[in-house]
Order: structure tokens, then sequence, then C-alpha cells
């Protein structure tokens, strides 16, 4: 009877109520998949199921915090477990330097199962096993790889060439992909995504010069000067002639005597000095080199990233850095003009680049972790903040870190801006967390899993910049209120909007992005009570779908009585629709200014079917139910039948498909326990025809009356109890809540009650000749019922059929109560005691539910004994 509890589906405290609950189930369903999944991946097939574990996880879930020191002990205690922590260590650097996310928490997780030995057991006997059935299977399978025999011999020189392929193959592999195809990769996808709007490109000529790169120009012999054999020259003309070679080689420009090797991939740039060099020399030289080094990688970045294929994030980093490369020059040209004076000796220059060196080396980092990762927009300012965060206590390194993450946050900070005040998108280069799909909201209407709201605009989790991660929610939120507000016609401005501006100070965008926030909700959902008139739909949904128009029910279900008993297929829609219309028009219904937009709804399959498939969303079961035939058995209309209600836009993002056949399933339970006591009571009205028979005729009927009166009971006891003791307290509750929050969109009451009484009926009432015929067909019946009642008997058949209903009908009651009793106790549903009470008020049943507790609690010994159902 848990499933009876009714929760309203369509909104709560706030507007929001009904979407949160929506991600929360959402959510629940992908814990469910990913359990479901894990254990299918370590072939776990015995034990409770997933559902043991599914409870544990939604019961225990915390964030968790990633912190410096957590990260490091976790990492310290993998390294000192894993039998080859070098390894380890090496690809945690690898991947933390391509910012992969959530790599910290996995970490911590992995250092975690480190300690729980029944765990690692188990996973390592779950491997042993996988890799012998990977390798039964490549035993049996039919692919099988043999050399072939051959009578001739390869020669010397077709080995040579063989292994000279192998070797171009290999090196091939590690080579990154060229420039020019990732940015037609990125320049497609950009058209794609802004269809329409010109994307604006550097002419074809900026890459095709490479002279205009400030990077060295490797393989190529432009100078035509005559080289002197460096090891032949006095030690001060050796100096001299290496500080030339390394002014130039600071800037991008090849030396005489230093030349920089071809790159390979992402590595850093190598440079060869001539073996003939003085040691002292070399020495010195070596120490300075790593600064063209950290050089080149910085102006290939700043050419690379500057296009705008990279997006507008790294084309503002590139920017700030080209500033600083600028200053850099200027100390370089400082240095060549004191090199022609001489004097700039190797040590001052090494003195004088000092300051240097570290900046470039950072700025080196940087531009390798950006190009391994592949980040752009969020990732990248990600990495930037990272990176600024990690290097406290280092003042100079982060006050540049800070500098350049100021930079780069510009553009993406004037998406934010634009989304979170007007609720607009800009983001021609896919940098942004929210991402935009073009869907039609119309299908909200069609759909019961529609993605309108939770597709339209999605979050993009590695474009989260990692200071903005816990505002995501309320970012995604904000844009998508107001975004609501302008598809309705309306152009919002947030009036409390700042420049957004990034600091390590996180309150700052806490508090701005909860302004924002508050006016969105208070846009939208004053747009949504006062405008679109949110409270008088509920209350219209209401009185259709949880049935308190009693007067309105009755007419209906008096018109549609003989129409619903028919199979489902033989059933004319139109009929029913006319039939509605009129019962809407006879009833205190007709002053509900939104009845025009109930409707006939004829299901394919019975409340059970409807149930079961809700339940499969997103499950293994959910192509096998929604594939399976729904006129295996024939419905009648009463099984077939349920109400609909066209809701239209924006509200349909509140009262979606989803709600609506929440309260579908509602109505179809009622609407049926509705109809089986209409029929118990006209079995009772024709049983009061006894009263014209003989006391041994009777006495015949008695266990039937017996029956018919415990079910009648039965049936109008649950009714009871739903709808006075669990709908109406929480609609109440609803509409409470409602007040508190919006009380100046309160005025809804007050229309309501202006509205005037309209009673308008297609048919009039009976007239006296139509009267008087039916009142003659009823003494007819009731004399020939007289007349033959003292020759009926009490045949075996109908004795047996009445005995095997009373059987069935108690032990599904038993049953019920059984249960109700145990999650009356279990589960602390307390208010579930009435049922109970009211449908055992004499203690009919409380022996033989006592009875059952006790045998339930043998069974479940040692666990706790279950609570029995105390006698009144």
């Amino acid at each position: 009877m848990r499933g009876v509890r009714f929760r309203a589906p369509a909104a709560g405290t706030s507007g929001r109520a009904e979407l949160v609950a929506s991600g929360r189930i959402m959510s629940e369903f992908r814990i469910h998949r990913d359990v479901n999944e894990l254990l299918s991946l370590l072939h776990v097939h015995d034990g409770e199921g997933a559902e043991v574990y599914i409870d544990l996880l939604q019961k225990n879930r915390t964030p968790y915090v990633t912190t410096s020191v957590s990260a490091h002990s976790a990492k310290v205690k993998i390294a000192e477990f894993s039998r080859t922590p070098e390894d380890f260590l090496k690809k945690y650097d690898e991947l933390k330097s391509k910012n992969t996310r959530h790599l910290d928490s996995l970490v911590y997780l992995l250092s975690k199962l480190t300690e729980d030995k029944e765990t690692l057991q188990y996973l390592q006997q779950n491997a042993k096993e996988r890799v012998e059935l990977a390798a039964d299977a490549a035993n049996s399978g039919s692919t099988n790889f043999s050399i072939p025999l051959s009578t001739s011999k390869i020669s010397a020189q077709e080995l040579e060439e063989l292994l000279k392929q192998l070797g171009s193959v290999t090196a091939n592999s590690n080579v990154q992909q060229p420039l020019e195809l990732t940015r037609k990769i990125l320049r497609d996808k950009q058209k794609k995504k802004n269809s329409g709007q010109p994307i604006p490109v550097f002419p074809s000529w900026v890459y095709e010069r490479p002279a205009l790169i400030g990077d060295f120009l490797t393989g190529t012999s432009l100078s035509t000067d005559t080289t002197v054999p460096i090891g032949t020259l006095p030690l001060a003309s050796q100096e001299s002639m290496i500080v030339e070679d390394l002014l130039y080689v600071l800037i991008g420009v090849d030396g005489r005597y230093i030349t920089a090797q071809p790159l390979t991939g992402r590595q850093n740039r190598a440079f060869s000095v001539d073996p003939n060099l003085d040691l002292s020399i070399k020495e010195l030289v070596t120490r300075i080199l790593p600064v063209a080094a950290s050089y080149s990688a910085v102006t290939r970045f700043i050419e690379e990233k500057s296009s705008f294929e990279y997006g507008q994030v790294n084309h503002a980093l590139a920017a700030a850095m080209r500033t600083l490369i600028k200053e850099y020059m200027i100390l370089i040209t400082q240095l060549e003009h004191l090199q022609r004076q001489g004097l700039l000796s190797l040590q001052k220059l090494w003195f004088y680049i000092q300051p240097t060196m570290r900046t470039l080396e950072i700025l080196a980092s940087l531009a390798t972790s950006v190009g391994k990762g592949e980040c752009m927009g969020g990732s990248t300012l990600s990495l930037l903040h990272d990176k600024t965060f990690n290097y406290t206590g280092d003042s100079q390194a982060q006050e540049l870190c800070l500098y350049l993450t100021k930079a780069a946050s510009v553009p993406y900070f004037e998406i934010l801006e634009k989304w979170i005040y007007r609720g607009i998108i800009n983001d021609p280069y896919s940098e942004f967390m929210v991402e935009e799909h073009e869907l039609q909201k119309e299908k909200i209407q069609e759909d019961y899993n529609d993605k309108y709201w939770d597709q339209r605009y999605t979050v993009v989790q590695q474009q989260i910049p990692s200071f903005l991660q816990k505002m995501a929610d309320k970012i995604l939120s904000t844009g998508k209120y107001l975004n609501v507000v302008r598809e309705c016609g309306r152009d919002v401005t947030c009036p409390v909007a700042k420049e957004v501006i990034y600091t390590l100070k996180e309150r700052a965008y806490v508090e701005q992005i909860e302004k924002a926030y508050n006016y969105a909700s208070k846009v939208l959902l004053d747009f949504l009570m006062e405008e679109k008139e949110l409270v008088a739909h509920l209350r219209s949904i209401k009185h259709y779908f949880l049935m308190d128009q009693g007067d309105f029910f009755v007419h209906f279900m008096d018109l549609t009585e003989e129409e619903l008993k028919k199979p489902v297929d033989d059933i004319i829609t139109t009929r029913l629709e006319a039939l509605l219309e009129l019962a809407l028009r006879m009833s205190t219904a007709n002053t509900d200014p939104f009845k025009d937009d109930l409707k006939i709804d004829l299901m394919p399959h019975n409340l059970i079917t409807q149930l079961l498939r809700v339940l499969a969303i997103e499950t293994k079961q959910e192509k096998a139910i929604i594939s399976a035939d729904p006129t295996e058995l024939t419905l009648s209309g009463l099984e077939a039948f349920s109400f609909d209600y066209i809701v239209k836009w924006p509200l349909s993002l509140i009262i979606n498909r989803k709600a609506l056949t929440r309260y579908q399933m509602l109505f179809r339970h009622m609407f049926y326990c509705k109809h089986v006591e209409r029929q118990l009571c006209n079995v009772w009205i024709s049983n009061k025809t006894a009263k014209q028979f003989s006391l041994h005729s009777a006495k015949c009927f008695a266990g039937a009356f017996t029956l018919r009166q415990r079910m009648l009971n039965f049936v109008q006891n649950i009714q009871y109890y739903m709808m006075f003791e669990v709908m109406e307290p929480t609609w109440h509750i609803l509409e409470k809540n409602l007040k508190l929050r919006f009380t100046r969109s309160m005025k809804l009451d007050n229309e309501m009650d202006q509205l005037t009484l309209e009673h308008s009926t297609m048919l009039g009432p009976p007239t006296e000749e139509e009267r008087a015929e039916e009142t003659a067909k009823k003494q007819l019946t009731n004399k020939l019922l007289a007349e033959h009642a003292d020759n009926l008997q009490l045949t075996p058949d109908f004795e047996a059929t009445i005995n095997e209903c009373d059987n069935n009908f108690s032990s599904h009651l038993l049953d019920l109560l059984d249960k109700l009793s145990v999650y009356s106790t279990n589960d602390c549903e307390h208010s579930m005691l009435n049922i109970i009470y009211r449908l055992d008020f004499n203690g009919f049943y409380t022996e033989r539910l006592e009875r059952m507790s006790a045998e339930r609690s043998q069974k479940a010994a040692p666990l706790l004994p279950c609570l029995a159902v105390p006698a009144q």
C-alpha cells in the first residue's frame, strides 16, 4: 500500500519542485542502471541482487571534497601498494597534466580499496577468471595466425628494409595529428553548430609561411655564413661566439654552434651543441638552454591557440602569453645591445636571464598541459585555476598564473553573464558549461520520458571550471528559468547584474550567482503563478484526476456505464467525448474555466502494465515490456479508460507528461474502485427484493449477502483512506506551501469565487410519462421475482461459487492487512494503522493476523519479530 501514498507530482513549496524531483528520479534510475552494469561486469549473479547495493548507495552518498592533502595521501598509499610504483606515478602525472576530470576522486576510491582485503581478493579472483575465459575464447576462435612456410630465405638487404619500414610505422604512430587536420575538424564542428552564422578564420597564407612563426625552422639551411671550428678558437673567442649564438637561440633562431632538434609529438625542444666546445662553457650553456626550450614551447602554443578554431578562452590565454613574451623580447634586445658593446659575458647572460627562466618555465608548463589535455573553454580555466591554487606559497608564480587566468576567463565570463542575467547562450566555439540543443517543446505533451527540460540545455562536465563546480546546477537553472520567460515573448534582464571577475575567493562567485538565481526564480514563478495561472490549473487537475467533483462523476458514470462495458476496440471515442461534455455541463464542473482541457484517453494496456512500463524505464526490461503486444488480453472500456489533460507551454514544464502519467495512474485506480463500489451497491439494491421472499428462501442467500457487505465495506474504507487520509491532506499541505511563498499570486482564489454558475444541459429532466413507464417496469420485475422466489433452491454450484469467492477475498484481505502491519511498524508508516483499524474494526481478523505474525517471526529468527496488530 505504500504505492498508494500520494506524492504531489506537479509542484512543491515552489514551482521548481517537479523539476528537481524529476532530476532525482532519473538519478535513481541511473544508479540502478550503473549498479546492474557493474554486477554484470563482475559476473555477480547470486545474493540479494542490485536492490541491496542501490539502497546502501542512496543512504550513504556523500560528496567527495578533493584536497591536496587527501589526494597526495591516496597517491602515496597506492604507490606503496603497487608492484610498480614508478609506472603508477608516471601514469598519474600524465593524467594530471591532461587535467583529467575526477582523477583525485578515483585515486581516493582506489586507495580505500587497498584497505579492503575481502574486496581485493574478490577482484583478483574475478580478474583471474576473466583472463581464463578470454584465453579459452581465443583458443577456440576461428582466427589463427601462422607464419607461412617458404622455401626462399630473406636477404640481409630485404631484412634491413623491413626493419626500416617497421620503425617508420612505429614512429608515425606516436606523431600527433597534423594541426591543419585538427583545425579542420574543429571548424566543421563549429559550422555544424552555428549553421548560417559565419565563423572567422585566418587566411591560409598565415599557416603556409613558416618564417612568420617565432619558433625554430628545423630542416632548413638558411644561413650562408662560413662556420669556423669552435674548438680551434681561444676560450674568450669561444665565449663570445657562444653568447651571440645563445641570443639567437633564445628568440627561436638557430645559431652556428647551437641548433634545435626536430620535434616529435609534444615533446620539449632539444638542442645540439658543438661537441668541440670547451667543457666549462658547455656546462653553462646547458643551464641556459632550458629557457630557449621553454620559449619554443610557449611560442608554438601562442601560434597554435591564436587560431579562432581553438576558442575564445585559448585565444585570450595566448594573447596574455604574447604580452609576456614581448617583455621577454625587450630583455633579449637589451642584452643584444650589451653584446654589441662587448659588455655581455656568458656569466652575465646567465645572471640577467635568471628572473625570466622561472616565468618561461611556468608558461611552458601551462602550454604543455593545455596542449596534452586538448583543453578548451572551461577545461582550460580549470587547469589554470588548479595551477594558481597549487602555487600557494610561491607568490611570484601564483601572481603570474592569476594574471593569465584572469585574462583567459574574460570571454568565458561574458558568456556566463549573458546566461545568468538574460538567459541567452552565445557560445560559437562550444566552450561554455551549458550546451544548447534543438528540441521541440511540443513533445512534452506526447512523450512520458520527454527530455525537453533535461536536454534542451545540458551541463557539459568537462567545460565546468573547477572553481564553479559547486554552482554548476544553479547556473544551469538560472539561465533556464530566464530562457523560459524569454521564449514566452518577455525580455528579462537581471537588475542586480554585475561584471564577474576571476578571483581565488569563491565566495564572490557564489554571491553573484545566488542573486541572479533568486531573481530568475522569482521572475519565472511570478510568471507561472500570475500570468499562466498555475494554481488554477492544478486545482482543475485535482477536480478530475483525484475525483473531488462527486456530482460530476455520478453524472459521468451514469451516462457512460453501458459504453464502458464494451471491449475497447468497439468504443467510439467521439461518443465518449460527447458524454463527457454533457456531464461537465450538467455538474458543478461547469464553473471550471479549464474544463475544456479535459480529454478522454483509452489506453492500450491496463493499469498494472502501465505501471510496469514506467518502472522499466532505463532498465534491461524496458525493451521487452514496451515491445510486448498490448492486445494479448481484450481490455474492456473500464480497464482502458483514463482522462488526459492539455497543458500548454510553459506550464507543460511543470505539469508535463511525467506528472500527468502519475495522476493518470492514481485516477485509473480510484475510478475502477468507484466502479466496483457502484456494482456492489447495485447488487445491494437488487438484494432488497429478498424482503419479499419467504424465510426459508431468504436464508439460502445469507452467505452471498454477507460476502457482498464485507466487500462493500472494504472498498468504501479503502477509498476513504486514499482520498481523505492520504491525498486530501497532502494536497492541503501543497496549497498551504504555495500560499506561504506566493501570497501575491493567490488572486486566483478570488477569481474562482467570482465565476458565475451556469447550468446548461443537452437533455432535460425525464417527463412524467417516462417516470411512469420506468416505475411500471420495476414493479413487474419485483412481482416476477416474488412469485418464483419460493421455488429457488441453493444449488451446489451456487454454494461452491460463493465459498470460493469468500475464501479468495478473505485470503487477499488477510495478506493485505499483514503487509500493512509490516509497513506500519518496520517503515514507520504509522498512518497505515488507521486503515488497518477500519478494515478490522471489530477484531474479526486479529487472531489470524497474530498467527501469521508469529509464523513470520519464527522464520526470520534471530531477527527482531514484527509487531502484530493489537486487538481492539
